[in-house]
């Protein structure tokens, strides 16, 4: 019976290992619904010479994209699994139109399997010409104890000449060892090496060899370690609260910017703020509905357009209600509030109450990577950017243009400047006009943080007052460093407060300091500061 049960089960399983010996082979197992065939065949493909049609067949598999054509079992990459789009044949040039999504089923794996099919493709990529690819395939391979992928390893290290990659791969075989060796002295060895990286993956080791029944001199040494990554941690992640204050603080100078002029020049209280932001978002995703093919181009021309609408929108409102407003500050709030409202429906009636998606070109995708602990998001570092370029842009405006130069004199002082022939109703509208533009520049920014919607404006105009109000009303710089102090203030409160909390101490604080100084951080000066 026993010979008998060898003989039914075991013959079986050693045929199937060596009847693949081809890539037809390869592709029949696939097929297969036994996980120890398509074992064998991730491991031919493994062994095989040609690293690119190993790549070819395991990449799909792995991304869920291989499908196999119920009627002949042909192999294809579909990306899309919808009528009428195109299947492509694996390792073949043939091009198929899908005309039913049930002549197609996908060729199925599980965790294990994804498990070999990564750890194969990091051994493909650590011979790769490009060092990127090859420091990315190591770093996979943190914390394995594989003999075939240790082995590949360590032939790596004898010829790889970058420092990273050579780093990577010395990480790599100390963490083996670490896990591996019983010899006290050879895994303090590698815990020194260890300790001088930032993976992920190191806190895991250190912590197992902590908890493990190793040699107590082995145990004081990963909890040195530990410590001392657990302060590298703090001060990254200290550093990425300051990288998000920053980004929401410049979020809040743009949303404000604009509002500074109109209120520090004109006086008027503008709650349609808000809603000439989210004109300007607006206009973003037309431009983009415009040009689909091109994100990039379309985000960059949306700048001067949004500038432009909102600025036509805020001239309108100043020469056709504003205007019969001055000197009355209660009136034109609830004017403004009013218009706002009216700007809100007229969204709603064009583009539907339901909010809109803008798409964020490539290059504002992902992050920038300064150290495993600490990446960098390329929309919010852009957003930075941009802020800190358009306050230059508008600083140059006030100083160095002949618009500026009437700003100025007609905020300090109305009636002198009208007695020196400066007209100050053509220089109102062009201020609300300017404070509507730059309103409209900063829903281009906000656009690439969240959905476009009718109500988005109502979300930053109590911010846009409370950064005003801080800074000193009518200052730019002042407006600057409140924005940026107020939204570093909010980010290094989140963490143990909670957004809404953090709102609310932000809040009672900006009342706090406005009761100990009325006239903000950066009070205007003179005898019309009054």
């Amino acid at each position: 019976m026993l010979m008998l049960y060898l003989s039914l089960f075991s013959t079986p399983s050693l045929a199937q290992t060596s009847s693949i010996q081809s890539l037809t082979d390869v592709q029949a197992a696939l097929l297969s619904t036994k996980s120890s065939v398509k074992q064998d065949a991730i491991e031919w493909l493994s062994q095989s010479s040609d690293a690119e049609i190993a790549k070819a067949v395991l990449t799909p598999w792995l991304e869920g994209n291989l499908y196999y054509q119920k009627s002949d079992d042909a192999l294809f990459v579909i990306t899309d699994l919808e009528e009428g789009k195109q299947a492509h044949g694996l390792l073949s040039e043939q091009v198929v139109t899908i005309e039913g999504k049930r002549d197609f089923a996908k060729v199925r794996t599980n965790n294990s399997l994804r498990s070999d099919i990564r750890d194969v493709l990091a051994r493909i990529d650590i011979s790769s010409s490009n060092a990127d690819v090859r420091l990315s395939a190591v770093n996979s391979l943190l914390g394995t104890t594989s003999p075939k992928t240790i082995e590949k390893i360590t032939q790596q290290l004898q010829v790889e000449s970058d420092r990273d990659v050579r780093n990577s791969l010395e990480l790599a075989l100390a963490m083996q060892q670490l896990k591996t060796s019983t010899n006290a002295a050879e895994q303090i060895d590698a815990i020194e090496v260890i300790s001088e990286s930032k993976q992920q993956e190191v806190y895991g080791a250190l912590s197992q060899v902590i908890n493990s029944d190793a040699d107590e001199k082995v145990i004081e040494a990963a909890q040195l370690a530990l410590n001392q990554y657990k302060q590298t941690q703090s001060f990254y992640g200290g550093m990425e609260t300051v990288f998000f204050g920053l980004s929401l603080g410049s979020v809040l100078v743009l949303a404000g910017i604009g509002l500074a002029i109109t209120f520090g020049v004109m006086g008027v209280i503008n709650m349609a703020h808000g809603e000439l932001i989210m004109i300007g978002a607006y206009t973003t995703y037309v431009i983009q509905q415009l040009m689909p093919n091109n994100i990039g181009a379309a985000l960059l021309l949306s700048i001067p357009a949004a500038f432009a609408v909102s600025g036509l929108v805020g001239i309108a409102i100043e020469r056709t209600v504003i205007r019969r407003l001055y000197g009355r500050p209660l009136e034109t709030l609830l004017a403004t509030f009013g218009i706002s409202l009216i700007l809100q429906q007229a969204v709603r009636s064009i583009f539907s109450p339901l909010n809109r998606s803008v798409s964020t070109p490539d290059w504002m995708a992902g992050a920038l990577e300064l150290n495993p602990m600490l990446s960098l998001t390329y929309n919010r570092l852009y957003i930075i950017i941009f802020c800190f370029m358009v306050f230059l842009g508008l600083v140059a405006i006030l100083k160095k243009t002949p618009l500026g130069l009437q700003v100025r004199a007609v905020s300090q002082n109305r009636a002198m400047a009208r007695s020196m022939g400066v007209r100050s109703e053509r220089v109102d509208a062009m201020t609300f006009g300017l404070g509507s533009g730059i309103a409209g520049v900063a829903g281009v920014a906000l656009s690439q943080l969240t959905n476009v919607g009718p109500n988005m404006g109502q979300n930053y105009i109590i911010d846009s007052f409370m950064v005003v109000v801080f800074g000193g009303v009518g200052n730019l710089w002042g407006t600057l460093v409140a924005g940026l102090s107020l939204g570093l203030f909010n980010k290094i409160l989140e963490p143990w407060a909670g957004a809404v909390l953090a709102k609310i101490l932000v809040l009672v604080f900006i009342i706090l300091f406005i009761q100990k100084r009325p006239k903000g951080l950066f009070p205007q000066r003179g005898r019309a500061a009054e």
